[in-house]
């Protein structure tokens, strides 16, 4: 059988030796200008296409030397290993729980890692959702950091893009319909609260009365998905709400003991009765984001409330405002009136200033 690569020696190139392939005629370098060292790439290219799979045997008993796992381990072994590294009750590890027992992922499941082609990966794409996409990707990578491959079987490009479906912020008339529907005091206050606070509904559903310092109106808590903290104040419309929830202990005794999953459905059958659209508990937060960029409220501030580490996600969120301008004389005009007078002791000191660099 005649060779598909041949060694090539480039002087011009400091004598570095290249591979040329004789079906493709493309050169690679091997960086090196050791002959000794390029004939053995070399034959070992040529190889690997005369004995595929004993090649692919020999891979597995070098492997096996330095991990006796290598040859056994398959991607449900990858799977668990993610969800174990996870926090105990941990929103992220229920996540990759529900996430691991998609039907796609039984294409792979039992399959040794090594033994994988990217074929079977784009099979569970084939198969797969948007959460597929997104958490076949982990799992690849989560692999690769434990060298568990040696390198991508789908590499990042051949992933097909991550196309989410469109998310809005739920409107003021909408959440009002929920309140007026909803005779369950617990969850009424809580809908209530998600509005005015924005936070995201395990974050609100898990609120101690001790995270709030009623005096000062100052609401501080840690984020249970990001661990960042989040801190901001309340008026007069959260106030009212706080006086029918307990003084002391969980502000929602029953709703923090119910999965996310659980809350996101009852709210999604509430919404379905109203005829209400494309939206979910989340959908409060990206209204109050929105409603704070529509107002002008700081984005530093808006940040810090909604415990967003990241200043892009946090402009995500609220990049569907509707802000009003106005035409620059007119804020001119209003601005004018703010502004404070210099004392007449900075006057004169300014004017002598204009007038020595003049001179």
């Amino acid at each position: 059988m005649k060779a598909r690569f041949r060694l090539l020696k480039m002087n011009s190139r400091g004598g570095t030796f290249y591979s040329v392939d004789c079906e493709t005629g493309k050169r690679t370098s091997f960086g090196t200008a050791e002959e000794y060292e390029a004939l053995q790439i070399i034959n070992a290219k040529n190889e690997s296409l005369r004995q595929g799979w004993l090649n692919l045997q020999l891979g597995r008993v070098y492997l096996s030397g330095t991990d006796s796992g290598a040859a056994t381990r398959t991607w449900q072994h990858a799977m668990t290993a993610i969800v174990d590294s996870k926090a105990p009750e941990s929103e992220n590890r229920f996540r990759w729980e529900k996430a691991i027992k998609e039907k796609a992922f039984d294409l792979i499941r039992n399959k040794v890692i090594l033994e994988t082609k990217a074929e079977d990966l784009q099979a569970v794409l084939n198969a797969g959702r948007v959460s597929t996409n997104v958490f076949l990707r982990r799992i690849q990578n989560y692999c690769i950091g434990m060298n568990w491959l040696p390198w991508p079987l789908l590499p990042k490009k051949q992933f097909p893009p991550v196309k989410f479906k469109e998310k809005r912020a739920i409107t003021l008339a909408e959440h009002q319909r929920i309140i007026e529907g909803e005779n369950n005091p617990e969850r009424r206050a809580f809908y209530e609260l998600c509005w005015h606070l924005g936070g995201s509904q395990t974050d609100i559903a898990s609120l101690h009365a001790e995270d709030i310092d009623r005096r000062d109106r100052t609401l501080a808590y840690t984020r249970r998905k990001s661990r960042s903290p989040a801190l901001q104040r309340f008026g007069e419309s959260v106030e009212r709400i706080l006086k029918d929830l307990p003084a002391e202990g969980p502000l929602f005794p029953r709703l923090r003991t119910v999965r996310s999953s659980d809350r996101a459905t009852e709210f999604g059958q509430r919404c379905e009765g109203l005829g209400i659209e494309g939206v979910t508990l989340h959908s409060y937060r990206y209204a109050w984001a929105e409603r704070a960029r529509t107002a002008g409220y700081p984005e530093r501030f808006a940040q810090e409330a909604l415990g967003h580490n990241s200043r892009a996600v946090h402009q995500a969120y609220a990049k569907k405002a509707k802000v009003i301008i106005p035409p620059l004389e007119d804020y001119e005009r209003t601005a004018s009136g703010k502004i404070l007078p210099l004392p007449p002791q900075v006057n004169e000191n300014l004017a002598v200033r204009q007038h020595s660099t003049q001179a």
